[in-house]
């Protein structure tokens, strides 16, 4: 975890803690803290720091990866009460949106334009001081960091939170890098797949992204197939009247609030505290099994048409006459206009541009996730990781917005100075 990451650091290197008290002293009240991503966890944060009094500059444009890199026309896994961005006060929800906007919002999950508009909303009222500037450059500097501002202006950080997203991330695997990019391309790209209209597309992956891609690009009339290494694993069909509850013993553990898991793994997520006392042999499975790729069961109609191929993956791709060509272990060839990968995201924070070289070899990673703290606080002092990131050390709650429930209350708390409580929950109620 990441504490005993930082134990252990501590063991190794005696003089860490008093170099951490240093920061803290030299890092005065002149130096605000810099919140660099205006996403969910941006927000949510940088709201939290804005309640506790604490000065705090937030750059980036408001749900800008939302905005641009998810499809239109995409549905979320996640229902409503899964999907409110934390607030200090407990009052900026969706519910709470919908009553000033005199609008009626998709149940039980919205739709992308919807979490959307909510979003801007919530940045209104939350963090109205955010500057839409981008961050270029993080470096460190005596007793904080140096940040560097897309226009040129450079201005001190008493600490920096990392809520950038997950767009450096996109999982590409190394047998289509013989692909030019004009045949091949991550779900993560497109704001509107109009582009690829009428064309003939493989899509690879058998997860939300590429199942709904999948169906947005057939309602599109595109020709469509899916390659899928697993069966799909269908999830219910949220369109449908909900079945009567069904009684059960006293005894009976109820899913968490989250839509992240079963009922045990659901309830560890939802606890990151628990998360992090769980052996860490058990992680991985808890993290599987709240992630594993799974598709929403109202796609299933939608997906009649197209043809969907499981147990194969792609074993050899070329270019051929301006078009891809694939050969999968079955044997069988495509040969398609283009390539779309929903397969997901890997996670290396030395992807993140705006990080200086010499700041990167002093976080302390795992698998290119950095090991984090209480706070969420990296191995160097004051240089804070949420959002998707944060998932090795605080559990697979941290790729979803329901995490920012425990991300922002626990970020703002540690920058005050202020003791963690036992255990804090990462969903509203």
């Amino acid at each position: 975890s990441g504490s005993d990451a930082i134990e252990q650091q501590d063991v190794r290197d005696p003089t860490a803690p008093m170099r951490r008290l240093q920061f803290r002293l030299r890092s005065g009240p002149c130096d605000p803290v810099v919140v660099l991503g205006a996403g969910p966890y941006g927000l949510a944060g940088a709201a939290h720091l804005r309640g506790a009094g604490i000065d705090v500059r937030c750059f980036g444009e408001p749900l800008e990866y939302w905005r641009a890199q998810m499809p239109e026309g995409m549905l979320l896994r996640s229902g409503r009460r899964a999907t409110h961005i934390a607030d200090p006060g407990r009052e900026l929800t969706i519910d709470r949106y919908e009553l000033d906007a005199h609008a009626v919002m998709r149940r039980p999950s919205l739709k992308r334009d919807e979490f959307v508009d909510y979003g801007l909303w919530f940045q209104r009222h939350a963090v109205p001081t955010l500057d839409r500037r981008k961050v270029t450059s993080v470096t460190a500097a005596p007793g904080g960091f140096a940040v560097t501002l897309s226009d040129g202006e450079e201005l001190r950080a008493s600490r920096v939170v990392v809520a950038a997203g997950l767009a450096p991330f996109a999982r590409r695997p190394q047998v289509f890098e013989s692909l030019p990019a004009e045949l091949v391309s991550h779900s993560c790209e497109y704001g509107d797949l109009a582009v690829l209209s009428g064309k003939d597309v493989v899509v690879v992956g058998a997860g939300q992204s590429a199942l709904e891609s999948a169906a947005l690009l057939h309602e599109r009339g595109a020709s469509v197939e899916v390659l899928a290494r697993a069966p799909i694993r269908w999830l219910p069909d949220d369109t449908l009247v909900a079945a009567a509850p069904v009684k059960r013993s006293r005894f009976t553990i109820s899913p968490p609030p989250t839509d992240v898991g079963g009922r045990l793994t659901g309830w560890i997520a939802a606890t990151p505290d628990v998360f992090r006392c769980t052996p860490r042999a058990t992680r991985p499975w808890v993290s599987f099994r709240c992630i594993q790729p799974a598709g929403s069961g109202w796609l299933r109609p939608k997906l009649e048409a197209a043809q969907i191929s499981v147990g194969v993956s792609v074993v050899a791709a070329a270019e051929r006459g301006g078009r891809a060509w694939l050969r999968l272990s079955d044997g069988s060839e495509r040969t398609v206009d283009h390539v779309l990968l929903g397969t997901g995201y890997a996670i290396d924070v030395a992807k993140y541009p705006f990080l200086a070289p010499d700041l990167i070899e002093r976080i302390a990673t795992t698998g290119g996730y950095p090991r984090l703290g209480p706070g969420l606080e990296s191995s160097v002092p004051g240089l804070h990781f949420l959002g998707a990131p944060a998932a090795l050390s605080f559990g697979p709650i941290m790729r979803f917005v329901v995490g920012t429930w425990y991300a922002a209350p626990a970020l703002a708390c540690r920058i005050q100075g202020r003791r963690q409580p036992p255990i804090r929950f990462a969903f509203y109620h």
